[in-house]
This record gives structure tokens, sequence and C-alpha cells, in this order.
């Protein structure tokens, strides 16, 4: 045993004595570039560069060389080398880009465009950036990002959405690869099951993008962006557990179809089945889960690099949280409290650039999501089915002038089990048929070589609500020496609430839900001021990032939980909302392999109705995001993240009820430390939520009577059971392992 464990730290201790080629690569204004593909022409030796730009090729046989540099947007640099025996090489790279950027996908502006060059203000975060706190979904993955909030709605079900700047889900667009696919009923339940080995980057634009992209996209959008097959290793492997028992597997596997058809296919597969009651409530503290999602994506060479790609997705998931002896056969009866979910859920995606000399594209995607689920003895069965086609004509005009027009169609289809699908009188299942058509038009104006103006309209019409018009302006100055970027941006958003399908808080707990009136599409005017300061040193790249921002709703829609402590009541609100706030990010990078990222945003979310201003519930006035990496010269790496939480106005049972009107200040803190083995192997470790920080006990109120047995919630509502009071997991800290495998 001795001699085993002499091995392991002399393998993980000692400094490589083979040789070995490392470096930094960089973009031409001194921009680290990461997940950068770097390789030994013919050989299998490769690797792609971290968050920090740094690259290492070890145990290489001496030898003459191509070392090839590559990534999409950027020109291709190849350089011979010879190794000798016990040569070490630094060599670092500038990279330039492309005058062609087809391939990249930006969100702000529906077009092809460098970050830089963008007149809308675009966060991009690597699949590197994201492995510094390993999770087992994309929606956990986002807690990581300033102003992105990942915020449970149940106790119970553990079910979730995305908070942007204090808004919730339902006004987050979440894109993949440029396409809705994740909306209406799959809100909560959309960002998990996406294969994160498949995952290249996430781009995320805060503030309204409905010129472009219709409703739902008033708070922000994200965009999640996969792997391209020409581009990926052949295999990508990575697997972690918990001491809580979870399980966690993604596998990206590249292959050929034809010779001109590459595939890309991956797959992740989640399991947790421990009934954990730490808190003594009797109720689990984390649903059990069992997922299982299947991507598979296929790239077709064809004539002139035009683009034809197609993807698609499956995805089976089985849920339950309750009370600790809940059991399957109890599903749907009052023996036993128990939320149980069932999701089927697929999608087909893809882009096809017209063989024509003028740049145009048809984007298309489908899909369908069926969800069978108990809240206690209340069922909920409900299925959707979106299609979405578009066609995008890009014209550059002139040196000046560059055009986009978009045709769009949307139609959903949803029904349910609930009151919300019957007709006007109440008897008879009606489900609801949307149509959706619409048409955009986009004019990029370059005033000059600093100065950048983006006008946009949108027109559709809802066939239910009628006509909807989306304007914004956007305006973009930099300096010569594009080390200050200054950006304006002005917009209309709007969005059809459906209820059900976005607000599963709805669905648990005793209360009634309620609907007062018919609901109108809510509408918001959003301004945000965005300013990036880059500073560069002998020693260090920092990049500064400020943004204000200022969103005034109409119509705005909110769940009503304190006019009766025994209903949720929607109805468009009598006044206005308004979401205002502060957000500054810092990056620095220091060539001694400290990297750190900070992100702090201050806001305000407040209801004025009938001339009384409140704070609007289940919304922090701060947040804030960290993250300090070190990386060591014998590829061994450690990352301490974390998050700051402010206190969040929460919703009660009336007066009586005995538990705290807002959250605590509180922070959830992690530790990794990972260490990689040659080009293809990498061991990595740690803990979560080292402060083992957890809500109170009664966070589930009336936990002993899930049922209100012998309980009058009008007289007495503080002692009806209602798990909406919700801020934060009850999964408290616990330690990780995992391991990684990547064959180029």
């Amino acid at each position: 045993m001795k001699k085993i464990f002499l091995i392991l730290f002399l393998l993980i201790s000692k400094k490589s004595l083979c040789q070995s080629i490392s470096g930094f690569i960089s973009d031409s204004a001194g921009e680290k570039i990461p997940l950068t593909n770097v390789y030994l022409k013919n050989t299998k030796i490769g690797i792609s560069s971290d968050n920090t730009g740094f690259y290492e090729l070890k145990n290489i046989p001496k030898g003459n060389y191509t070392l090839i540099v590559s990534l999409v947007g950027y020109q291709l640099k190849s350089i011979k080398i010879n190794i000798k025996n016990d040569e070490n090489i630094t060599q670092n790279f500038i990279l330039n880009e492309t005058d062609s950027l087809e391939e990249i996908v930006i969100s702000g502006s529906l077009r092809p465009v460098s970050k830089m060059e963008s007149p809308v203000p675009v966060e991009i975060y690597s699949n590197t950036f994201f492995k510094k706190n390993p999770t087992p979904s994309v929606f956990e993955s986002l807690q990581n990002v300033n102003g992105i909030r990942p915020q449970l709605n149940c106790n119970v079900c553990n079910t979730g959405d995305i908070h942007i700047n204090g808004l919730e889900g339902p006004y987050t667009f979440v894109l993949i690869d440029g396409m809705p696919i994740v909306s209406g009923l799959s809100t909560v339940y959309g960002l998990t099951g996406i294969p994160q080995a498949l995952i290249e980057r996430v781009e995320i634009v805060k503030g309204p993008g409905s010129t472009l992209y219709g409703s739902e996209a008033i708070g922000g959008i994200i965009n999640i962006i996969t792997k391209k097959p020409g581009n990926s290793p052949k295999l990508t492997s990575d697997s972690f557990a918990s001491s809580w028992g979870e399980i966690n597997t993604d596998i990206g596997l590249r292959y050929k179809i034809s010779e001109k058809t590459e595939a890309l296919l991956g797959v992740n597969y989640f399991n947790f089945q421990q009934r954990i009651d730490n808190n003594k409530d009797n109720f689990t503290d984390l649903t059990l889960q069992n997922r299982i999602s299947v991507f598979n994506k296929i790239n077709f060479e064809r004539k002139n690099n035009k683009l034809f790609t197609i993807a698609g997705r499956f995805v089976y998931e089985d849920r339950w949280g309750g009370e600790l002896d809940w059991q399957r056969e109890f599903r749907g009866s009052d023996i036993k409290y128990g939320e149980s979910i069932y999701t089927n859920r697929w999608e087909t995606f893809g882009t096809y650039e017209l063989p024509t000399s003028e740049n145009i594209s048809f984007q298309f995607s489908t899909n369908g999501h069926f969800q069978d689920s108990f809240y206690g003895t209340d069922t909920y069965d409900a299925s959707q089915f979106i299609a979405f086609g578009q066609l995008v004509y890009n014209k550059q005009s002139g040196e000046k002038n560059n055009l986009l027009l978009g045709l769009a169609y949307r139609y959903t289809f949803y029904d349910d089990n609930t009151f919300a699908t019957l007709d006007e009188n109440g008897n008879i299942n009606k489900p609801s048929k949307i149509h959706l058509p619409g048409i955009f038009l986009q004019d990029e104006i370059k005033l000059n070589n600093q100065n950048t103006l983006l006008l946009g309209t949108r027109w559709d019409y809802n066939s239910v609500h009628g006509s909807i018009f989306s304007p914004r302006i956007n305006y973009k100055w930099h300096s010569k020496e594009q080390t200050d970027i200054f950006r304006l941006s002005i917009g209309n958003g709007f969005r059809v609430a459906n209820i059900f399908t976005e607000d599963h808080a709805a669905l648990t707990g005793a209360r009634e839900v309620v609907f007062e009136d018919e609901l109108k599409p809510e509408t918001s005017w959003n301004a945000n001021l965005n300013y990036v300061k880059k500073i560069n040193t002998e020693n260090s790249f920092i990049t500064l990032d400020a943004s204000a921002f200022y969103t005034c709703f109409d119509n705005r829609i909110l769940p009503d939980y304190e006019t009766d402590s025994n209903k949720i009541i929607y109805a468009n609100l009598n006044g206005f909302s308004v979401s205002k706030g502060i957000s500054l990010n810092a990056d620095v990078l220091f060539t001694n392999g400290l990297t750190i990222n900070l992100g702090g945003t201050l806001m305000g979310v407040s209801v004025t109705e009938n001339n009384q201003k409140t704070k609007q519930l289940l919304t922090e006035s701060f947040s804030g995001v960290y993250s300090i990496s070190y990386k060591f010269w014998n590829d061994f790496s450690i990352d301490y993240t974390g998050n700051v939480f402010g206190p969040m106005r929460l919703p009660l049972l009336g007066e009586n009820d005995v538990r705290p009107e807002f959250s605590p200040w509180y922070s959830i803190q992690n530790i990794q430390l990972s260490k990689k083995f040659g080009n293809n192997w990498e061991l990595y470790g740690g803990i979560k939520n080292l402060l083992n920080f957890t809500p109170p006990k009664n966070s589930i109120n009336g936990a002993n009577n899930p049922f209100d047995i012998g309980i009058d919630p009008e007289k007495n509502p503080e002692l009806a059971f209602d798990p909406s009071y919700v801020y934060a997991s009850n999964q408290g800290i616990r330690g990780f392992i995992g391991l990684r495998y990547t064959v180029f």
C-alpha cells in the first residue's frame, strides 16, 4: 500500500523530464483566447488552451513537427518545430481574426460578428469557465455568472428557473445554437440534460431581444453554442460523483457518417437516489432524480462552404420529492405526500444556407414536451408542441450598412388537464393553439471607424392578442486602441404568458390558483449603458465591464401570494413594475497563472400598484460571484468559486407566520483541485458549499401535516402546508471527485 501511495505522489508532484511545448495564445488586442485547438500535425498529440489561454503539449518524442493552432473565426497558424532531447520549448501565438466569420454566432445582432465589434453587449463563457465548479446541468452552472441566478421555486420538487437582473425565468429566452428550444412548458426543465461535453460556449445578452427573437426575450437571452463536429475531439468523457450519492456522466463522440458528413454524439446521465433529510423535517432535502439525455448533431459538407447542420435531442427524467417514506405506489394518493414528475422531451433544430450568391439561410426547430406529474393528490398532465422557422437575409450594402431581414413563424400547441385549457364555459377541453408570424428588419450602420449604430424593428401578429410592435436602437463607440468601449441600448419587449407552463410553483402545495380576467401581453421598455475598459500591463491583463440597466413594465403578470394566503392570484398589474440596477465585472489574468474574476450586481425590483410601492417577492437586492484560480507548474490547479446573496422578500401565510419575511445574507463557496496527466487525462475533486449553508428547518410550513388534516386554512392560514418559501437549496456540504478523458 505504501508503494502505491508513493507512486501516486510521484505522478502528481514530479515535473516531467520529457520534451514539451507550451505558451499563451492571444488575439491582436492582447486578450487571451481560451479553447483554442493546438496540436502536432499527423500525430495524436493535441490539447485545447485553458481559460487563461495557456496550452502545454507534453511527452513529445524528439523529431521534426508542424505545430498547428486553430480556432473558428481566427486565421490558422502553423510553424515548423524541431524537438530535441530534454528540450522544453516556449511558443506564444497571436491570432488574427479572419475576414469572414460566418460560423461564429453572436446572439446580440443575429449576425456573425466578433464580440469586440458587436453593438450589443454580449458576455461569452467558455466550457473551461464552467469546469471551475462542475455541476450536473447548465441550470446549476449559470450560478457562477454575475447577474444570473438559478432560482429554486419549490422546496419539494426543486424545480427552478433562471433570473437575469432580477427578472424571472419566463423573461429569459433560451436558445441552443441560435434556435428557440427552451420555452413554455420546458422553462423549468429545459436547461437540464444538455450534455456539457458538447458545449463550446454560452453567450448571454442582458436586456430585451424581442426585436430579433420575439416573445419571452424581455429579460435577456441565453444562447448555448454546441461544438462543431469538425472542431471537436474524437472522444470526451467527464464523470463525477459526490458524497451525497450524485452520479453524473457526460460523453461526447465525433464520428463520420460518410466522406462529407460528420456527426457529434453526446450523452448525459444523472442519477441521485438517496433519501437525505439533514434538517429533520421528514421531507427529502433534495429531489431524487434519474435522467438521461441523448444529443446528436450532423454537419453536411456542401459546395462553396454553405452550411447545413441538423441536430436532435431526447430527454427522459423521473424525479420525485416529498416525505421520506413515500413510495411509488402512493403516487396521487393522500397516504404520504410526494411530488412525482415524469418528463419526456424531444427536439430537432438546424440551419440551411440556401445555394445562392446572396447570404440567405433558413433556420428551423421543433420540440415536443410531455409531463405526467402528481403534486400530492393533484395531477398535472400536459403536452406541448412548438414549431419554429425563419428565413434570414443578410446583405452588406456599401461600406457602411449591413442589412438583416427576417421572416419568422412560430406555432405553439399546449394542452393540460387544468382549467387553463377549458372553454369559456369551463366544460369542454380546448387546447391552446397560437400562430405567431412576424417580420423583422435590422440595419447596422458603421458611422466611422469608432462609431456604430444599430437600428431594428419587428412586427408580430399573435392569433389571440393581435399585432405587437418591437423597436430597438443600439449605439457603440470604441477608442482607437480598442481599450475603451461604450454601448447604449434602448429597446421594447413583449411577452405572452401561460402560467402553468412557466410557473410550476402554482402547482405545488395547497394553494388554489386563481386567474383574474383574461391575461393581456406584458410590454416593457429597457435602457442599458455598458462600458468596457481593458488594461494591459507587463504582468497582467485586466478587463473591467460595468453596466447600468432600467426596465419598466406595463401589464406585468406576477403571482400574488399575499392578498389571500390560500390562493395564488394571477392578474395583470394595475400599475407598473421597475427593475433597475448596476453591475460590475472585473477579470484579472496574471502571467504567473493566477486568474481572478469578480462580479457584483446591485438592483432594485419593485411593484407599484394603487400608488403603493413594494419590493418584488423572491428577488434579492444584491448578488455577487467570484472565482480565483491558480495553475501550478506541474499541471496542478486550484479553483475557489462562490456566490454572495443579499436578502430577498419571501411569501408568508399571513401575519402569524413565524418565518422571517426576508432571507438572510448568505454565501455558497466551493473549492476544487485538479491535475492533468499527459494530454488526455484530468483528475479533479473538491468540496461544495464549504460553509454548509442551508435554509432553516421550517422553510416548508406545515411539513408534519401536508394534507392539512383537521386545519381550516382560512381561519388559521399560518398552519397550512406551504413549500413556496424557498431561496436556497437544502443541499449542504459535500465532497466530489471526477475524471475527464479526451482523445484528439
